[in-house]
């Protein structure tokens, strides 16, 4: 596939000199990546440019594989803003059927945005999480349901399944039985099956249920060592999110992300105002909240009983952002103890290896030229991922500046002050005492 260069000359390949090359799992001795047709053909210790590449000299910074996204909702122009940040795929966790078809459509027509997968709709109890932020969807009251709703997904392009323990919530669940029926039958079909969890008894549940992802980590109590070793045992994944679980228990994360100006650059100031406004704003004044640093506590036992870690952000909650945030939950993550590399790799190999995507997450020879460059070197620094000097997505590069004061962004803001006064509405009816929520509600304006 011939790429345009910043000159207007049509070069018939990439080739990457000058560079360090993490490869997904850890740095490798190469200087140079060289990729045709979307796809990288080259990973070499000397110069692999050609007669005619164009040749990009990456001065000494890093080149990454295409970040991964494993959590977050669809809202318009998600997949274009998340690219501007280096996530070439985002794992969209809940998402209706038309909203998951145009994003898919998209996805495969303009390489200007991330690529997605989806669960589409999840599998929840009528009036349960997450019936707030969305239209009347199909719900579960028994087992015997859960064969026709999987196979349901499937017919409507769902790539994995998404189940929902309420146990510790406000709203209605699914019993056990139904969500190990889920599994079950999402199994039969060769999907990888997600759980939402809210508590630490609901890490229990849908552990023994057989699930192959927890999706956010608990903070209501310390996760008992006996469970955490048995998911290490069963190999299940947990996508901490991080990201939004520090905005939910009051941390300023959000403020964070719009205050880095390696992140503000390409963020505009529509998100940096409503990501400063949010930040810290979902820990509802009036409610007691459990500790942040529990949150974290947790994710360290689970990292070292050796449990996979996948990175993944829930945007676009409150004090979140597509892609931007996501160099946030990295932070986090080595914050907890593990270190750079093992980070990167939450972000890159392990999730197209527990999803299945044997076409990215590494830098090698076959592999779609997913690719970030960064000025610095994230393997001592992880902060470094937001010094972002280029990103191809198969092979095409990004403009990176494209999507700020676009009409793209326009409704993206538009979409995310709906939804965002969506929760507020939800949660406020869910709980008597109204005037604890007035400090929640002025927050979060933007």
């Amino acid at each position: 596939m011939a790429e345009w260069t910043e000159e207007g000359v049509v070069a018939a390949a990439t080739t990457i000199v000058n560079a360090k090359v993490f490869d997904g799992t850890r740095l490798q001795d190469w200087t140079s990546v060289r990729f045709v047709d979307g796809l990288i053909t080259t990973c070499s210790a000397a110069s692999a440019a050609q007669d005619g590449d164009e040749v990009i000299d990456a001065g000494g910074g890093t080149v990454l594989p295409g970040l991964i996204d494993t959590h977050v909702h669809l809202v318009p122009g998600a997949l274009a803003r998340a690219l501007t940040f280096g996530v070439t795929t985002v794992l969209d966790m809940f998402s209706e059927p038309d909203v998951v078809a145009r994003a898919k459509e998209q996805a495969a027509a303009c390489p200007n945005v991330a690529d997605v997968r989806s669960s589409g709709v999840g599998a929840t109890a009528p009036g349960g999480h997450p019936s707030m932020m969305y239209a009347p969807f199909p719900t579960l009251t028994a087992a015997g349901q859960a064969e026709q709703f999987v196979a349901e997904r499937i017919a409507e392009g769902s790539d994995h399944l998404k189940v929902f323990s309420g146990v510790g919530g406000l709203w209605p669940s699914l019993d056990s039985g139904t969500i190990k029926a889920l599994v079950t039958a999402a199994h039969a079909r060769g999907l990888v099956v997600v759980a939402h969890v809210s508590s630490t008894a609901g890490v229990e549940e849908v552990v023994s249920a057989g699930v192959d992802v927890v999706a956010h980590v608990p903070a209501d109590a310390e996760l008992d060592q006996a469970l955490v070793e048995r998911m290490a045992e069963a190999g299940i994944a947990v996508g901490p999110t991080l990201a939004t679980v520090e905005n939910t228990l009051g941390e300023p994360g959000g403020a964070a992300v719009a205050g880095d100006p390696r992140l503000a650059e390409a963020l505009g100031d529509g998100w940096a105002r409503r990501l400063a406004s949010t930040s810290g704003a979902a820990g509802w004044r009036g409610r007691e909240m459990p500790p942040y640093s529990r949150a974290e506590d947790n994710v360290r036992r689970l990292a070292d009983a050796g449990v996979t870690l996948l990175a993944g952000t829930d945007a676009p909650n409150p004090g979140t952002v597509f892609g931007a945030s996501l160099h946030r939950e990295l932070e986090l993550l080595v914050r907890c103890g593990i270190s750079p590399a093992q980070a990167l790799a939450t972000a890159t190999s392990e999730p197209a290896r527990v999803f299945g995507l044997a076409d990215r997450g590494r830098v090698a020879a076959g592999r779609r030229a997913d690719l970030v460059l960064v000025s610095g070197n994230p393997l001592t620094d992880i902060t470094a991922t937001r010094a972002i000097e280029r990103i191809w997505r198969a092979g095409t590069p990004c403009d990176r500046r494209a999507f700020v004061a676009s009409a793209a962004e326009a409704e993206q803001l538009a979409a995310f002050d709906a939804q965002v006064a969506r929760a507020v509405a939800a949660v406020r009816e869910r709980w008597s005492d109204r005037e604890r929520w007035s400090d929640f509600g002025e927050r979060t304006a933007p």
